[in-house]
């Protein structure tokens, strides 16, 4: 797939509807205020609304079974006010651990300490001019989208890596840097569930998936591998469409791409051939990477140890290597990067590696003061009940529709859509869900396992056009260097054409797969549920 003529197009693009539409949404998210002003704002918001909710007593019944983790002795859910002196002493006193504690800064911080070797040593800017002059130049666009969704079996990768070297790549082909950035977030976000591989997701979704339909069913599994058939051909759909929309409607919508507008010189990438130092610099940093990788295998191969694998099951999921996948992040990055530095001359030492680790560091100020205001936001939400509240209100909603057809899991997969605007963590959203959802379709005769895949399409979608996604920031913070005072309605506007196409291809994907060819979204999975007896 090719670029689009930007000259020729951007004048008839600007005039369509849809480019209005979008212009619309741009304008009145750009009304907005700072992200770092906004969680600020939602922040106080909170709780205020907390005050209100809990003096009238807003409450539901918790949908999880009796003696579930977290579940209160009366299963009912009640806001809880922090406008009490309970609440300001919880929020004085948590304020550093939310902060310290939120997830998403410990992974970015310890990845980039690694890719930030990879980086100043030349590697990456040497891998990426290697790829794109491989690479046919009518392939580019849709190669970073597909390398999106397959980077999600370690999601940290691609929002950290891929995102920043889409750009990079796109410019140094004279396209629009936001382009290649959009399209490389559409697959890594957009595309969340989709991958050629099992990725620590499936797991986690499954156990919650097998928790719920004990309920109907005391001796029903659902094991990881429950939606692989279907998530494997979703990876190349997610991959087609998002390089068909990036190049139709949001290259064309960005148009030319004009440096005065960056927030800082952008230097244009050097895609001339490679030196004989830097092939021989790429040729050593593979050999290191496959040594590497050697390495981290034997960790869970039992014949040899298998220290990595689960200490009570040996099994890899749930093990110490999945979970510490961003520590293998920080050493593949870190020892290659090193590696090819040392072979161009340009690391001789560890100070080269430490200022090099500094350097990547030095990058990350707005988001760490926006994580800062973020981490209190979601804190207090989590506190007080409210998300919890809203997904068991809006789940009570669709079960109230009473349908009992196929026709179900349009409004299903939407609601989650809708719920993952707010409730931005996918097993915290399916732990609330799933106990209300998977009970009452498998009570109409559908098995855990669709309603598990249906969920994943909900959840994924919209990932791409909500500041509650913890890398929302990150993308922002990213983006903001190719154009300067870019406001979050610029970002929402840019990919709401693939949260949306990705929603509706993605739902007509998931019929014509499951109810149309009446193919089984894994290995073994059954469509339709039939009790024992």
């Amino acid at each position: 797939m090719s670029a689009p003529d930007n000259v020729s197009t951007e004048s008839s693009a600007k005039g369509s509807w849809f480019n209005r539409f979008l212009a619309t949404v741009e304008w009145l998210g750009n009304l907005l205020p700072h992200p770092i002003t906004l969680f600020a704002c939602f922040s106080l918001f909170i709780i205020i609304l907390s005050g209100i909710l809990g003096f009238f007593g807003v409450s539901v019944e918790d949908p999880r079974p009796l003696g579930a983790a977290g579940r209160s002795a009366d299963g009912i859910i009640s806001v809880v006010s922090l406008v009490s002196a309970e609440g300001l002493q919880r929020i004085v006193t948590g304020l550093v651990t939310n902060f310290t504690g939120f997830a998403p800064l410990g992974t970015v911080l310890v990845a980039l300490l690694g890719v930030a070797v990879a980086e100043h040593s030349g590697l990456l800017s040497a891998a990426m001019r290697a790829l794109v002059l491989k690479a046919p130049a009518k392939l580019v666009t849709l190669t970073v989208v597909f390398a999106g969704v397959v980077s999600n079996t370690a999601s940290e990768l691609g929002y950290v890596v891929l995102v920043p070297m889409a750009a990079m790549i796109f410019h140094s082909l004279g396209r629009h840097p936001l382009a290649g950035l959009a399209a490389a977030f559409a697959g890594v976000s957009g595309g969340y569930s989709a991958n050629l591989f099992l990725g620590t997701i499936d797991p986690l979704l499954s156990g919650i998936t097998t928790e719920a339909a004990h309920m109907i069913d005391p001796g029903y599994t659902v094991g990881p591998e429950a939606n692989y058939f279907f998530m494997f051909i979703s990876t190349f759909m997610i991959a087609i469409l998002g390089a068909v929309i990036t190049e139709k409607i949001v290259e064309p919508r960005l148009g030319k791409f004009k440096p005065e507008d960056a927030a800082q010189d952008i230097p244009q990438q050097d895609m001339q051939s490679l030196s004989a130092a830097e092939k021989a610099g790429l040729r050593n940093a593979g050999i290191a990477l496959l040594l590497v990788v050697a390495v981290l295998a034997l960790t869970i191969m039992p014949p040899l140890g298998g220290v990595l694998l689960h200490p009570q099951t040996g099994e890899l999921s749930g093990s110490p290597f999945l979970k510490g996948i961003v520590a293998f992040i920080f050493i593949t990055f870190a020892i290659p990067g090193f590696v090819y530095g040392k072979t161009v001359g340009v690391m001789k030492n560890d100070k080269d590696v430490i200022n090099a680790m500094s350097k990547g560091m030095s990058t990350l100020g707005m988001y760490i003061v926006l994580v800062f205001f973020a981490s209190q936001f979601v804190a207090f939400f989590n506190w007080t009940n409210l998300g919890t509240v809203l997904a068991v209100k809006g789940a009570a909603l669709l079960t109230a529709l009473g349908l009992d057809g196929p026709e179900v899991f349009a409004l299903f997969i939407l609601m989650c859509a809708l719920v993952n605007l707010s409730l931005g963590s996918s097993s915290a959203q399916w732990a609330i869900t799933a106990p209300i959802f998977v009970p009452m379709l498998m009570l109409i005769g559908f098995a855990p396992e669709v309603i598990q895949a249906a969920y994943r399409i909900g959840d994924s979608v919209t990932n791409l056009i909500t500041p509650m996604m913890s890398y929302f920031g990150l993308i922002l913070a990213v983006a903001s260097r190719y154009q300067k005072n870019l406001g979050i309605g610029t970002l929402v506007a840019t990919m709401l054409p693939y949260s949306m196409f990705f929603l509706l291809g993605w739902t007509v994907l998931f019929y014509v797969w499951v109810f149309l060819f009446g193919l089984p979204v894994g290995p073994g999975a059954p469509t339709y549920y039939q009790p024992a007896g």
